[in-house]
């Protein structure tokens, strides 16, 4: 792994100082010359620094003055949105994955829709239980066009990230679409989480493209609800990523399962 240059090693460390409440929401961060003086560095590095946590939504544009904390929590990389593994690596957990199996069938209608492909083309389907720091903590349904999907028929799956496999095997995806909500743990899910069943699960639906628009993977993650959350900043005058919509209206309903 290469080394971290100076202004990243700083970055990481006022990040993992935000991130255990050393500096809280409001509290403003040492200047730079305070910063300068505690690295051993020139101011140029210390911008270099800040500007990487003003980007993650950490902190507070300065204009002049010191920059305060705006929240605990980065925002995420497009990978770390995607990738349960690479999420995980980027908040100092260990990811693990028990493949429950590995299957290739029909799509049926409801994901011939979401993949647009027609009912009996065939699809990858994958069944996980994904671990944290070797705990469960989320059961996955992943299901992807053959064309697709082939990469992950000659891959271990409990061997790392299926998202990273794509990639090295030249799948692009540019942009997702995830939908969160609520679902009460199957008993089946339930075995696997080692809860019972009933047991309300965070659930994330995600739907992935390639540039041009063509479906690459519909999904279903079940997050026990302790184990993860999800926050978000919004800027005045400012589009949110994010919307709000009513269920009942929502078409995406629930194609995702076995």
């Amino acid at each position: 792994m290469a080394k971290l240059q100076q202004h990243q090693e700083i970055a990481a460390h006022l990040r993992q100082q935000i991130r255990t409440g050393v500096f809280s929401p409001g509290q403003a961060i040492p200047s730079e010359a305070q910063l300068c003086q505690q690295f051993h560095c020139a101011r140029g590095t210390i911008r270099q620094a800040i500007a990487t946590l003003r980007t993650e939504g950490l902190l507070s544009s300065g204009q002049g003055r010191r920059s305060r904390v705006l929240d605990t929590v980065p925002t995420q990389s497009f990978d770390g949105v995607i990738s349960f593994s690479q999420w995980c690596q980027n908040s100092g957990i260990e990811p693990g994955q028990q493949t429950q199996w590995v299957t290739r069938r029909p799509a049926g209608s409801e994901l011939a829709v979401r993949l647009n492909i027609s009912a009996t083309d065939q699809i990858v389907s994958v069944y996980r239980l994904r671990l944290m720091d070797g705990e469960p903590a989320m059961v996955e349904r992943l299901n992807y066009p053959l064309e697709v999907g082939k990469h992950i028929l000659i891959f271990d799956t409990d061997s790392g990230s299926i998202y990273q496999q794509l990639i090295n095997s030249g799948i692009s995806i540019a942009y997702a679409i995830r939908t969160i909500d609520a679902i009460p743990a199957a008993e089946e899910d339930a075995r696997l989480l080692g809860v019972t069943p009933g047991t309300p699960l965070l659930r994330v639906r995600r739907h992935t493209f390639s540039q041009d628009g063509t479906p690459i993977e519909a999904s279903d993650d079940r997050y026990l609800s302790h184990m993860a959350n999800f926050t978000m900043t919004t800027v005045r005058g400012t589009p949110s990523p994010i919307s709000m919509v009513n269920a009942q209206n929502n078409s995406e309903d629930d194609p995702i399962n076995d």
